[in-house]
């Protein structure tokens, strides 16, 4: 297959909406940061979020964006709002409010879904809930999935969501720094889980009639995936994984894969500097489709599928953390043929990247002082 520069897929939608990019609100950081094919402008929409970690776009031009430590704020017209009726979180290390995703329906029914981390400090789980948007606030909140084992450690939760063209919903969960268990089928733990919209298991998921097996599980061997999209034109699942200490991957997610973690890994071993795993490949399971090197801390992934950035097209865009960075890939036949650096160093951590309703590119940026920016 090939994501390269596949053009006008989205134009109906985007020349069907009211939304115009010359009447989006914000402050121009920058004017014309120039590419290899295109050139935007770098806007900020809103400041002063404190590590904002997702953005869901909402149909009347506002935005929702959730903050790690216990937030869903509402931004519109440059103005920030606080969405009364979310649960209280487990805030602490990489835990809290993560991602957050309106239902395919959310013009209907109203539906918001978000994940964060519950329980207490002693015992921590990655869930999934669902309330309904009416009047600044979320409504009839209720918890739909909780992964199945908890734990002490406040790090590696995963836990970006994407929606499929059947209605499902994919949802990662990290391995909790505790590494074996992502190879246990009969725990979430470093999984990617697909789940019916109250969050049950489908039947047709790759392990449902396993007695020895979660059946929400979709694809696993996983450590800590907080970049994942799928290609509204085919439906391929493109995911980003930390890796430790190099790693970090790109990886192309076909139902019931191992992808091995921890038997197998790019990276190195923290303390000994010595390759992690047992070997950096196994026949019996499927390796990456990139490894990023140096280091990227991925987190955030979008598909640019409108024609606003006509050259990039196709084209992943994965943040980078630690990287500081946007990754602009192009793949071929599964494999990636040009990469490009974007915004390297300019506003800082980058936790999250979308494509917006309107074709402009969404950035949001981890910080104390975060905020949410957009390349148009």
């Amino acid at each position: 297959m090939r994501i390269g520069m596949r053009r006008g897929r989205a134009g109906a939608l985007v020349a069907g909406l009211a939304l115009m990019g010359s009447a989006l609100a914000g402050e121009v950081i920058e004017e014309g940061i120039g590419t290899e094919y295109e050139q935007f402008d770098l806007v900020r929409v809103a400041g002063e979020l404190e590590h904002p970690w997702s953005v869901a776009f909402l149909p009347d031009g506002g935005y929702l964006v959730t903050e790690r430590t216990g937030a869903l704020k509402h931004v519109r017209d440059g103005e920030v709002t606080t969405v009364d009726g979310v649960p209280g979180v487990v805030a602490r290390g990489q835990g809290g409010l993560l991602d957050v995703s309106l239902h395919p329906g959310f013009a209907g029914n109203g539906l918001v879904y978000f994940t964060y981390v519950t329980g207490d400090s002693d015992q921590s789980y990655t869930a999934l809930a669902r309330g309904r948007l009416e009047d600044g606030a979320l409504h009839e909140v209720e918890e739909l999935f909780r992964q199945d084992r908890g734990g002490s450690n406040p790090g590696h939760f995963g836990s970006r969501l994407a929606w499929q063209a059947d209605g499902t919903l994919l949802m990662t969960i990290g391995d909790r720094r505790q590494e074996d268990p992502a190879q246990d089928l009969a725990s979430h733990t470093g999984s990617l889980v697909r789940l019916t919209e109250d969050g049950k298991a489908p039947a047709d998921n790759p392990f449902a009639d396993r007695d020895d097996a979660q059946p929400h599980i979709f694809a696993y061997g996983l450590r800590n995936s907080q970049g994942l999209v799928v290609d509204p034109a085919d439906g391929t699942i493109w995911l980003t994984d930390h890796g430790p200490r190099g790693g970090d991957e790109l990886n192309r997610i076909e139902a019931g894969g191992n992808y091995g973690w921890p038997v197998v890994s790019l990276g190195r071993d923290y303390r000994s500097e010595e390759p992690f795993g047992e070997a950096r490949r196994d026949a019996d399971m499927t390796d990456p489709v990139y490894e990023f090197l140096p280091t990227l801390a991925p987190s955030g992934l979008a598909l640019v599928t409108a024609d606003r950035f006509e050259a990039w097209q196709g084209n992943l865009l994965a943040g980078g953390l630690r990287a500081e960075r946007i990754l602009r890939i192009v793949i071929e036949d599964d494999e990636v043929v040009h990469m490009e650096e974007l915004l390297h160093g300019k506003i800082g951590r980058i936790r999250d990247v979308r494509e917006g309703p309107e074709g402009h590119v969404y950035v949001l940026t981890d910080h104390s002082d975060g905020g949410l920016y957009r390349l148009e």
